[in-house]
Order: structure tokens, then sequence, then C-alpha cells
């Protein structure tokens, strides 16, 4: 390991890169080779009966690296980063005082930030308010809820894009709970450092058109696996809609779409792999300016070499 003689703080590893960047199968071979302790750091894979459209590890693959923090919640419930830094916290806590690494993969940059800098004092999710504000998506339109949010919160409204709505929906329940904007909330953040000194480490594609094409051999592979009989046991439930955050994830919005009849297969799998694209081309715009970030160019033969090598200190 590394030696940090000034810092006397457990160490923990975040490994983050785009979506169909290997990052499963990176966590898992150090599982093996490190004996680090997996947590999840996706906001889809938190969901129960959501395992093919979310690229979650097999039965297999988590008996031989068990993940915490999937499967965690229904998908008619609501989560916010602010609840996975709680969460993760504990989790964290738990395996350090295990005498073991914790090692957080994943792809939601929102919720690496938040683990990393604090919420801002923001208040956890309020599953009745979240539950009318889904409503009003439904019934008003995602459009309208923008245009609603950029009159309170110009700021946060030119940061989150009217098809966001697990960010949109989150700045107007800020703003309804609190009185106070999400930017409010933040300019007044104070710096909540982890008791952990964090090795930060990425994946990211060496070529954006390779990576293209492994999103869409995996969309395609999902499809193979049963995505549609999966969306499709999920909407014949009842309680579910497509405007809450889990049937808006990249993947499952397109499925619920093409099911209700708004578009043919070829459009449904067309419009898949172009909001994966987008998904990977933001969690890249994260990571061009994330600080103290190692990063490992994919594909290659011997990504988990190149990731020791960064974590043993041979190659800082």
């Amino acid at each position: 390991m590394p030696c940090h003689r000034q810092d006397p703080r457990p160490l923990a590893i975040f490994l983050m890169g785009p979506t169909a960047a290997g990052k499963t199968d990176a966590a898992i071979a150090l599982h093996e080779r490190l004996g680090c302790e997996l947590i999840s750091v996706d906001s889809a894979m938190i969901y129960r009966q959501m395992d093919i459209g979310t690229a979650k590890p097999s039965a297999q693959e988590l008996a031989r690296a068990p993940h915490r923090l999937i499967d965690i919640l229904d998908p008619a419930q609501t989560y916010s980063a602010a609840d996975f830094r709680r969460d993760a916290l504990v989790e964290m806590a738990a395996i350090t005082a295990r005498g073991r690494i914790p090692l957080l993969v994943g792809g939601t940059m929102l919720y690496f930030k938040t683990l990393l800098e604090g919420n801002g004092g923001l208040p956890p999710s309020d599953p009745a308010l979240r539950a009318a504000l889904e409503a009003e998506a439904q019934s008003r339109g995602l459009a309208e809820l923008h245009r609603e949010l950029a009159a309170l919160d110009p700021q946060s409204a030119a940061r989150i894009h009217p098809n966001d709505p697990q960010r949109l929906l989150r700045a107007l329940e800020v703003q309804r709970q609190t009185g106070r904007s999400l930017t409010e909330h933040w300019r007044a953040q104070r710096f909540e450092p982890l008791p952990w000194r964090v090795l930060q480490l990425a994946l990211v594609p060496g070529e954006r058109a390779a990576l293209h094409a492994r999103i869409e051999a995996r969309f395609d592979a999902m499809l193979a696996a049963g995505l549609v009989e999966e969306v499709a046991a999920l909407r014949a439930r009842g309680d579910l809609s497509a405007a809450m955050p889990s049937m808006r994830s990249v993947g499952y919005r397109q499925l619920w779409r093409y099911l209700d009849g708004k578009c043919d297969w070829a459009t449904m799998r067309a419009q898949g792999i172009i909001a994966t694209r987008q998904l990977a081309k933001r969690q890249l715009t994260w990571l061009r300016s994330w600080p103290e970030l190692h990063t490992v160019e994919v594909p290659r033969d011997d990504i988990v070499a190149a990731l020791l090598k960064i974590v043993r200190g041979d190659g800082t």
C-alpha cells in the first residue's frame, strides 16, 4: 500500500468510470486480490426487481464478492444523494472496523461527490412530497416543472437538464421542504471531510467509439436476457409510474414507452443505446474535472495489474 505517514486515517478506494467500462469485473478482482469489501455507488442498483437493465452483478458474482447498498429499496421508493452518504458512511465504518478496506464502485458521480464533500445540510427525501412531485411530473410534464425551478432557482435550473427528472424533482423537493433553493443550500455548505484517506481510481475509455460499441452490445444483450419482460413485470404491478426515479433510469424509461405503444422496437432500441451513450458522456464530463484522480485507460488486458500498481503505490 502507499506510504502515508502524515495521514493516519484508514484507506478507502473509489473506483469510478462511465457505464460499460468494466468497473464490476475490476472491483471483484480487487476484492479477491486485496480483500476489499465492496459498496455499490449506483442510483439504479439500489432497487430490487431491477436486475437486467441496471447491469447488476449476477448471483454468482455477488457470491464471489458481496456488494453493499444493492437491492435496498423497492422501486416505488425514493433515495437521494444525502441518503446515500448516510448509508455509505455506516457501511464504510463497519468495513473498516473489520480491518478491511472499503472499495466503493459505481458510476453515480453525484453520490461520490456528496460522499466526499457533504450534502450542504440538505434534508433527506420526503416520500410523500416526492410522490406528489412525481404526480405533478405526470400531469404537468417535466418541461413545466423545469420552468418552475428556473423561476425559483435559476442557477440549479441552468445545471439540471429538463429531461433529468431525478435531479429536477430533488431540487424542487428541497425548495418546498425548506423554503430555500438548492443553490442557497450549496452556498451555505460546510465541507465535511471523510474520516478516510481516499484513493480515487477511474476506468476511462481510450477511444469513445470502442465504448459506444460496448454500450450497444450490452444493451442488445440485456434485451436478449429478458429486459422487456423485467420492465413489463414492474409495469404490471400497478403502483409504479413512468415518472418515478426508478423507472426513469436509462433503459427502463425507453422500455416503458415501448410497452405503452409510444414507439416501435427499433426506435426503443435506438433510444436506449443513445440514452446510455449520453449517460456515459455525462459521467466522463464529471471525471474530466475530478481532482486527485488516477485513471486507467480501457480496454486493456492488464486492467487489474494497472489498478494494483496504483493502489500499492508503485505508480504514484
